[in-house]
């Protein structure tokens, strides 16, 4: 896949993903409901060093989102960037939707699905899993 690009709702960041999105998923935990404002918000994971800053590396904001994590996002206008855990900082997991071509990445797979919100299901037929996919089996 060539390089991707995207950038915040304002223009003032622009970024450069170098590498091939692995790990493309659906996250219905709520602090990404709170963090999107929707009911589940679209991530896909790179290597760190693969997420090139082009302009405003000055407008990053940082959001510790719990004790494992912290979001980064666009302090002009507040859109959410990426996610980053702290025992995995050779990888960050950054917005689908920020991509200027978001139909390039495709979720393969929903986490923290107990806890979507009740009228918001899934009308597809990817894997569920009631947390993480590391602690968790898919649900029947």
């Amino acid at each position: 896949m060539a390089a991707l690009a995207g950038g915040c709702a304002c223009g003032a960041v622009r970024f450069r993903i170098l590498s091939d999105p692995i790990d493309a998923g659906w996250c219905h935990c709520r602090t990404c409901q709170l963090n999107s404002g929707c009911p589940a918000m679209a991530f896909a994971s790179i290597p760190t060093t693969d997420y090139e800053v082009e302009q405003g590396a000055d407008k990053f904001g940082r959001f510790a989102s719990s004790d494992f994590a912290h979001r980064e996002f666009c302090t002009a206008c507040g859109t959410p960037l990426f996610l980053q855990e702290h025992n995995s900082p050779e990888q960050l997991d950054f917005s689908i939707a920020t991509l200027d071509e978001p139909d390039r990445v495709r979720p393969g797979f929903h986490i923290f699905y107990t806890s979507r919100i009740e009228w918001a299901e899934a009308c597809d037929g990817l894997p569920r899993y009631p947390r993480s996919r590391r602690n968790s089996e898919p649900m029947a």
